[in-house]
């Protein structure tokens, strides 16, 4: 039975980011898979399932118990990092939801990150936000992934505290922040694929914007700065 669980491409990557022996809250963790995965594949590891639908929460529990890991995978139910105690993980997973929504999450739970160490975030769209946050409070990026998972294109964020090494540039910062700053430095496949498609919906946006009765100056200049940057990075 212990064999059957089988993460998807984008799971899989975030599982091999934590380190043998975590101790780690996976938010929003919806069937608990990342969390069963990881315990039955490392005897040392314990985690945390935290969910904040009663729905997908006793599916959790049902995996967790039907895979015997209830000693070691904890599901609590409740909204994002107030289900934790104080200094209880050494690492914090976010996947599968929007980069504005992590970024609320950690910053309403950053009272509960005193004792985390790394913080591998998956955010569905706006990764800019999740990086963002992550230079203004104390994490240094170290790593990124972009996965390309059954048609769908997926970035993974690993960051680190106390990193001395920024891979931000003063005068790169903007751009690295939209584009990843270790992903513009290893443009693959997925990479161009993403960002292809997001040149294609930009110069759409841009041109309903300049044919709205009342235009945003503002915000269509600086689309029009984000679509230059996506031109000579493809």
């Amino acid at each position: 039975m212990r064999s059957r669980i089988k993460l998807s491409k984008r799971l899989e990557k975030v599982s091999s980011y934590l380190p043998r022996g975590a101790f780690f809250a996976d938010i929003g963790s919806d069937h608990a898979y990342l969390p069963c995965f990881i315990c039955m594949h490392d005897s040392a590891a314990k985690a945390i399932a935290g969910e904040i639908n009663e729905g997908p929460a006793r599916s959790a529990i049902d995996n967790v118990n039907l895979y015997g890991l209830s000693d070691v995978v904890d599901v609590r139910l409740g909204d994002g990092l107030h289900i934790l105690k104080m200094d209880e993980i050494n690492q914090l997973v976010i996947a599968g939801m929007g980069g504005a929504l992590i970024k609320s999450i950690l910053e309403e739970g950053a009272g509960k990150l005193d004792s985390v160490q790394r913080i591998i975030a998956q955010p569905n769209i706006d990764a800019r936000s999740v990086r963002r946050w992550f230079l203004e409070n104390g994490f240094t990026v170290t790593n990124e992934e972009i996965v390309d998972d059954n048609g769908h294109i997926y970035e993974i964020i690993v960051a680190d505290k106390g990193e001395v090494s920024s891979p931000y540039v003063s005068n790169m910062k903007d751009k690295q922040l939209l584009f990843g700053p270790l992903l513009l430095k290893n443009k693959t496949k997925a990479f161009y694929k993403k960002w292809n498609a997001e040149y294609e919906k930009l110069q759409f946006v841009i041109n309903q914007m300049k044919e709205a009765n009342v235009q945003n100056l503002e915000k269509i200049e600086r689309f029009e700065m984000e679509l230059k940057w996506i031109k000579e990075v493809l």
